[in-house]
């Protein structure tokens, strides 16, 4: 089994003396880890870094042992949080979830564009948005995703103002009004993909997807919520 990739170191850890078990969300195969004889020297400090993109050739004898991984670093990308502590949350809790709900040597298809737009665009002034579109897209890709078309009580278009935590669905203003402290924001800037919301449109979409990431995949599962995501918003400039 070989293959060559590039994409995002998500977590690394030491293993034996001088080596490391690396994992990486690529573009073509999704997550996987590998093992990277003498990772962990000296001048490999700045390499092995969660947040750097890097190529890399991945090969194994048969499929079911480990891989190991030749690599080369593409993007210094890990530096651009270092001095934030709201991007190294951000950065913190995209892991934890990549690491948690993504499959192992599975294309991630459009999915990766979202991931990939995170760490690109991480100094841009809105770059939170693009935090808040990789979850309501993780959503999506596992399968959980909000109905955000019509109003679930009446079939409108129109004013749909919140989001309904039992259904998934969206819910006009008319019907959504006199239970509006049981609902969630309707999110009109994933919808109308605008990448300048208000801080309290961000803050009220991450609620909602913790909630319906908690509710549907992790305990569904059984498994915990990462704790890195639990305390995101308190993290966040919102």
């Amino acid at each position: 089994m070989q293959f060559n990739d590039e994409g995002y170191i998500v977590a690394v850890r030491r293993y034996g003396e001088n080596s490391l078990i690396v994992n990486v969300i690529s573009k073509e195969h999704g997550l996987i880890g590998g093992f990277v004889k003498g990772g962990g020297s000296k001048k490999n400090v700045g390499v092995y870094q969660i947040g750097n993109q890097i190529s890399f050739e991945a090969y194994a004898r048969i499929e079911e042992n480990m891989l190991t991984l030749k690599t080369e670093l593409l993007a210094p990308v890990a530096v651009n949080f270092m001095s934030s502590p709201a991007k190294l949350a951000a950065l913190s809790s995209l892991c934890a979830l990549c690491l948690s709900c993504l499959p192992e040597k599975e294309n991630l298809e459009r999915f990766y564009y979202y991931i990939d737009s995170f760490f690109q665009l991480i100094n841009q002034e809105n770059w939170i948005t693009h935090y808040c579109f990789f979850e309501f897209y993780l959503l999506e890709y596992l399968g959980i995703g909000l109905d955000l078309s019509e109003c679930a009580a009446t079939g409108s278009r129109e004013n749909l103002a919140y989001v309904s935590p039992k259904s998934g669905r969206a819910v006009c203003r008319e019907s959504g009004e006199i239970y509006a402290s049981r609902l969630y924001a309707y999110p009109h800037f994933i919808v109308d993909k605008n990448y300048f919301p208000t801080p309290r449109e961000m803050a009220d979409l991450l609620k909602m997807t913790a909630f319906f990431l908690s509710k549907n995949f992790f305990q569904t599962h059984g498994l915990k919520f990462p704790r890195n995501r639990a305390n995101l918003l308190e993290n966040l400039d919102l």
